[in-house]
C-alpha cells in the first residue's frame, strides 16, 4: 500500500504581503486568519525587553484594533517581505496620525515565525522618532 504524505502549507513572501494589506484595510479578522490559536506578537514599545507581549488570538487583535483606533489612519508601506523556512521579515515605512493629533513616519521591521503555514509569532521594531506635527 501506498503512503501518501502531505506537507504543511507554507508561509510565503506573497503571504507576507497578503497579512500587510490586511493591516492597511485595518481588518483584525483577516489578520487573525493568518495567526496561529496560541499566537504571539511583541509589540515595539513596552517596559519589557521584548516590548509588550500580547499572547492569544483575543489579546493579540485587541492589540492591533487598538493601533487601528490610536492611529486611524495607520499605514504600512514600502513593503519588502522576505520568507527562509520557517521565518520571514516585512520591512516598511510606518506613517500615521496619533488619535492626540501628532504625526509619525518611522521606518521599522516585523520578525516572524511559523508553524503548519501560519504565523506563530510576530516581533514587531519601529525607530524611535520624535513626535511630528500635523
Amino acid at each position: 500500500m501506498a503512503t501518501t504524505e502531505t506537507s504543511a502549507p507554507k508561509v510565503t513572501a506573497d503571504t507576507l504581503a497578503a497579512f500587510s494589506d490586511a493591516f492597511n484595510r485595518h481588518d483584525a479578522n483577516a489578520l487573525m486568519d493568518f495567526m496561529t490559536e496560541d499566537c504571539v506578537f511583541d509589540g515595539a514599545g513596552g517596559s519589557e525587553v521584548y516590548g509588550t507581549r500580547f499572547v492569544g488570538r483575543d489579546a493579540v487583535r485587541a492589540a492591533f484594533e487598538a493601533v487601528f483606533k490610536t492611529f486611524p489612519d495607520a499605514h504600512w508601506g514600502d513593503g519588502r517581505h522576505y520568507v527562509l523556512g520557517e521565518r520571514g521579515v516585512s520591512e516598511w515605512v510606518f506613517t500615521g496620525t496619533h488619535a492626540e493629533g501628532w504625526r509619525i513616519e518611522a521606518e521599522g521591521c516585523d520578525l516572524f515565525e511559523f508553524r503548519d503555514g501560519l504565523i506563530a509569532v510576530k516581533r514587531a521594531f519601529r525607530k524611535e522618532r520624535p513626535k511630528q506635527n500635523v
